[in-house]
């Protein structure tokens, strides 16, 4: 694993113009995942093609573990080859002509031998390459050459993993399998990673610090749990799949009835069975949509979750619904009618009952947490 967590992995201060599209962007992280999310436009592809030295900035530095890749004020500007950064497309752009082994490989003799990081056997058992070694890219399916792609991007040894929007190409029945091996490799490779992503499951699945961008420039950046429990960045981190993010710990797991519990602010939240090992850290996503409110302690009723709380916010609009943030020790957010929140009196300070249905929370709104991130 590269870097010191006392100083940030990326330092990111830009400046560029595409055509009419002007991209001010400036963060830094710590984190050993950074996701730059937005909607299409907002300028992500840009920042990493800048980071790659695939586009150049009209000013700024860009700086990845304490070493200048650009600093237009110095006239710095290292071209791509020697940036040293691995890049994974949306399409997986392997040599069609060569098999799966020969794809691999020629990332590795772009490296002398003394300077390589990963060994070829141990990337492709990561990535589970074995039984494709042979065959070519027109035998692969859309998840298959991802993999092999991320694969020949990790044997160049980078110091840092540029994937843009790695499974927009990738079929819905494959993304899961893909996101496991992300998830493996930046768990056992330590490598950092900046995600490019639309889709706000793969952001809470995998990252530790969150880049928020809108129109080339940065909405908001810092951890994934504080960005995603915030009221006022519903604009750019989606109204529809709204929710808050909570960070929680395995507690038991109860097999009689393939339930899995967590422990998050001295409260139980019971979803479907996690395979994880009681005390493992996780991150759980939990959809406005599937909360609902209660002033009165429910009764004899289907929910296994209910949590006692106070309201700290209600949203603003005019609507037929609003968005209320209940305080239930961490940020819970509910989805509810404005004839709802008139009819019961909703406002902050208000003490309410806040019921998640298990069965809401499936593998898509689990993910694993490593360290706080810091975001500027």
């Amino acid at each position: 694993m590269i870097g010191d967590a006392s100083r940030p992995v990326l330092e990111i201060d830009v400046a560029a113009r595409f055509g009419a599209f002007r991209l001010e962007t400036r963060f830094s992280s710590t984190g050993l995942l950074t996701a730059l999310f937005g909607q299409s436009g907002a300028g992500k592809t840009s920042v990493v093609n800048l980071m790659a030295g695939l586009a150049r900035p009209e000013r700024g530095r860009i700086v990845v573990d304490g070493r200048v890749l650009f600093d237009s004020a110095k006239g710095i500007d290292l071209p791509p080859e020697r940036r040293r950064l691995g890049y994974v497309f949306q399409d997986a752009r392997l040599f069609p002509h060569l098999s799966v082994r020969r794809n691999l490989r020629y990332g590795m003799t772009r490296v002398p031998v003394g300077e390589r990081v990963y060994d070829f056997d141990r990337i492709v058992d990561l990535l589970g390459l074995d039984p494709l070694l042979e065959r070519r890219p027109a035998g692969l399916s859309g998840g298959e050459k991802q993999r092999v792609a991320i694969g020949r991007a990790l044997l160049t040894s980078p110091r840092l993993l540029l994937m843009d929007e790695p499974l927009a190409s990738v079929d819905a029945a494959r993304r899961d399998e893909v996101l496991g091996f992300v998830e493996r490799m930046r768990e056992q490779l330590g490598i950092p990673i900046v995600y490019v992503s639309h889709v706000i499951e793969e952001v809470v699945r995998l990252a530790d610090t969150l880049v928020l961008m809108s129109e080339g420039r940065v909405a908001a950046a810092g951890g994934v749990e504080e960005l995603m429990n915030r009221l006022d960045l519903r604009p750019i981190t989606g109204r529809y799949e709204a929710g808050a993010v909570i960070a929680a710990t395995v507690r038991a797991q109860d097999e009689d009835f393939a339930l899995t519990e967590l422990e998050f602010a001295g409260n139980r939240l019971r979803v479907p069975r996690i395979d994880l090992p009681e005390g493992s850290p996780i991150r759980v996503r939990i959809r406005a949509r599937d909360v609902s409110l209660s002033l009165a302690p429910p009764e004899r009723t289907s929910v296994l979750n209910v949590f006692a709380g106070r309201i700290a916010e209600v949203g603003a609009g005019d609507g037929a619904q609003l968005e209320v943030l209940v305080d239930v020790g961490a940020p819970l957010i509910a989805r509810v009618t404005r004839r709802s929140v008139h009819d019961l009196g909703l406002a902050p300070g208000t003490k309410v009952y806040a019921m998640v249905k298990s069965v809401a929370i499936d593998r898509h709104s689990v993910g694993g947490r490593g360290s706080a991130a810091d975001g500027a």
